[in-house]
């Protein structure tokens, strides 16, 4: 059977140019850009534009083997597919349905299925190495071997050791702002992550800690530096206020992404959710660098509501799931334990909290799980999208212990 990730390539490529496409009901389709290849959660394709029967659509493509694969994936229970403009699939075998019960056209997509010619095209394109490993990969998943994912592993963690070194050197070696920028950027949970780091940047950590004991000041700084703050809400007069004593310049507000997004993954909702966080917990990032177990770590992310009276004037906000609070751990908190103790303490310990930590679920990870390969941790998770990102995105099989394996045999039987 075809592997997914096969009609990823040949859609994104371009492999069907010359084939006629029509959806199920026979209206012609004209793929104008194929969009963004998406490697994290939610559709695979996005700002995609194409033309069904002369009317223009520009939105998502999700791409399955067979139509029916849609529910297996329960798509049709999940808000982020609504937006799914056309459903791409080799074998149409049932009809699907967004979340709001609305039809979604379907293209069975045509292309040339010689698979010489196939084989052609992909050894003469620049991801050829990378095609070939995935073949091998699918007859022997086995080559991806527990050794190389656990190097990956921690050349992952040094990566991220480095980044925050760099960062460092911005914040004048203070751990603490340090940390508080890195944790911005990853509570915009990637969609909103570089919005989130502009505003931790343009908000010094200094101004909240002189207000740490006023959630209603602390949220009026946050949301007035997003500039997502309507002058209608009871927090513009106190962000107005404090805005001229810390000379504070707020963001535009273009930058914040919002479009088909959960309520609760929404900018607004995220900030009263780091507002909160740094409102409760007066040494977070000294208290972090303290905790023996990953519960331990998770418990300090926990929303607390102790005192209903802090309400009077600002929101109560929605609580942070124990899957956002994961990546938090996966990508700020365990990434700082390690840099923080790095001459201390061995990259073991690192490795170990991050086996205790669910699996991530997002692109690159389904994929290496249709090329066979089993996934029971963020270790495993981690390992994974680093080999993607640093090798089989860049093409550099020979330095990847698979490639090599693969190619060398090769060689082997070429000469």
């Amino acid at each position: 059977m075809m592997p997914e990730i096969l009609l990823h390539y040949i859609w994104q490529k371009h492999l069907w140019a010359g084939f006629p496409q029509y959806t199920t009901d026979g209206k012609p389709v004209e793929v104008v850009s194929v969009g963004l290849y998406n490697i994290h959660a939610g559709p695979d394709f996005t700002n995609a534009h194409i033309r069904i029967n002369g009317q223009d659509w520009i939105g998502n493509i999700e791409i399955h083997v067979h139509a029916s694969d849609w529910y297996k994936h329960h798509h049709n229970t999940d808000p982020a597919y609504d937006n799914t403009i056309l459903h791409v699939v080799n074998q149409v075998d049932k009809e699907t349905r967004n979340s709001q019960g609305e039809l979604i056209p379907q293209c069975e997509l045509q292309y040339p299925h010689n698979h010489d010619y196939l084989d052609q095209l992909f050894r003469s394109s620049t991801l050829s190495g990378a095609f070939e490993c995935g073949k091998q990969l699918l007859e022997d998943p086995t080559l991806l071997t527990k050794g190389w994912k656990h190097t990956l592993l921690e050349k992952r963690l040094e990566c991220k050791r480095k980044s925050i070194e760099q960062l460092l050197k911005i914040t004048q070696g203070s751990w603490a702002h340090a940390f508080y920028i890195s944790l911005a950027h990853n509570f915009g949970f990637h969609t909103n992550g570089l919005p989130f780091e502009m505003l931790a940047l343009q908000t010094p950590l200094s101004c909240l800690q002189k207000h740490r004991n006023s959630l209603f000041q602390i949220t009026a700084i946050l949301l007035g530096q997003s500039g997502l703050l309507s002058n209608k809400d009871p927090l513009w007069q106190e962000y107005c206020f404090l805005q001229k004593k810390f000379s504070l310049h707020p963001l535009e507000v273009s930058i914040w992404k919002k479009a088909r997004m959960r309520p609760q993954n929404s900018p607004e909702v995220r900030i009263r959710q780091f507002a909160h966080l740094l409102y409760q917990s007066e040494h977070l990032f000294a208290n972090l660098m303290e905790t023996e177990t990953v519960e331990q770590m998770a418990e300090l992310f926990t929303l607390q509501y102790r005192d209903e009276r802090v309400y009077t004037h600002v929101n109560r906000p929605l609580p942070i799931g124990r899957n956002s609070i994961n990546i938090l751990l996966i990508n700020t908190v365990i990434p700082y334990r390690y840099a923080y103790t790095h001459t201390q303490s061995p990259i073991d310990n690192a490795i170990a909290w991050l086996e205790k930590i669910k699996k991530e679920d997002n692109t690159i990870i389904r994929q290496w799980a249709l090329l066979g390969q089993k996934v029971h941790s963020a270790a495993d998770t981690q390992a994974l999208i680093h080999l993607y990102q640093n090798y089989c995105q860049p093409h550099l099989c020979f330095n990847c212990q698979i490639g090599h394996q693969v190619f060398g045999y090769k060689q082997l039987e070429l000469f």
